[in-house]
């Protein structure tokens, strides 16, 4: 695995990054150093402060092999196990989404409009990673996390123990498990078009799962259902809120508007674009 060479520990990152470049990762300077502190269990300190001494031939051919099936362009963190998001750590595996910080825009939204005392369903929950991040930063509210696959919300429930939260967790697609109403409905469901998924990055494409990225023909066919069925499930005043792809703003708020919600507003992530819909719906417009 390692060629026969013998590295320092700083020559070892730099022939990690050499590997994962080749190999047409991006980032690799990066990726090549978490994945020396993920293996190594060290900081940035110790590492500038240890950089030349030799690694033994162990500790190559155990950091190397981390290299190799990045190389083959399994996600970092299906190789780590973990991804932060809003400050909080979150397990992660094959079975559910990779939580982004583009997401985090749509969590301060919700932020925006929970108070102490509320109650908010999040749709399409995989990870956890918005459920557990509204528990933890909007004291006082209760949350029930809802998903098709039941592997996600395995994910999701050691997700919510380790954050030290409580939330219900309930399996079936959509609204089916669901009941009552709830002061918000959050929700990242799938909306990448089928015809655009072949198109994407093969960490995506190979190692995350389908189900949680096809939105069918025009990526819009969960957020049709949500809009649609979501006021029989809001309290009046209520707020939806949900992640949307950069180009379908106008689609989503078209949607909500037409279905009665008002203030729908379309909110940009840090680069600029769309990446958030929200809107309250009153049963009795003169309120």
């Amino acid at each position: 695995m390692n060629d026969g060479n013998t590295f320092s520990y700083g020559k070892l990152v730099e022939e990690g990054q050499r590997r994962l470049a080749a190999a047409g990762v991006e980032e690799a300077a990066v990726d090549a150093w978490l994945l020396f502190s993920y293996d190594k269990k060290v900081d940035r300190t110790w590492y500038l402060l240890n950089r030349t001494k030799a690694a033994s031939g162990e500790e190559q051919e155990a950091y190397l092999k981390l290299i190799a099936r990045r190389c083959e362009r399994v996600p970092l963190q299906h190789i780590t196990g973990e991804q932060e998001f809003m400050g909080l750590p979150f397990r992660v595996t094959p079975d559910v989404l990779i939580p982004r910080q583009d997401t985090e825009v749509l969590v301060e939204e919700c932020l925006r409009h929970l108070a102490p005392g509320n109650i908010f369903l999040d749709l399409c929950t995989g990870s956890g990673c918005i459920l557990v991040s509204l528990l933890h930063y909007a004291k006082g509210t209760f949350g029930t996390g809802a998903d098709l696959s039941g592997k996600a919300l395995a994910v999701a429930k050691g997700n919510v123990e380790a954050n030290g939260v409580e939330a219900r967790l309930v399996q079936g697609d959509l609204f089916e498990p669901v009941t009552g109403t709830f002061d918000l409905i959050v929700s990242n469901p799938p909306y990448i078009a089928s015809a655009e998924i072949e198109t994407l990055a093969p960490e995506v494409r190979e190692h995350e799962p389908r189900m949680a990225l096809d939105g069918t023909a025009d990526g819009l066919f969960f957020y049709r259902r949500i809009v649609q069925e979501s006021p029989s499930y809001l309290k009046e005043g209520g707020w939806l809120c949900m992640e949307i792809g950069y180009d379908q703003g106008a689609a989503v708020r078209q949607l909500m508007e037409a279905r009665g919600f008002a203030t729908v507003s379309v909110i940009k992530d840090l680069a600029g674009l769309d990446r958030v819909v929200s809107g309250c719906y009153r049963r009795n417009r003169n309120v």
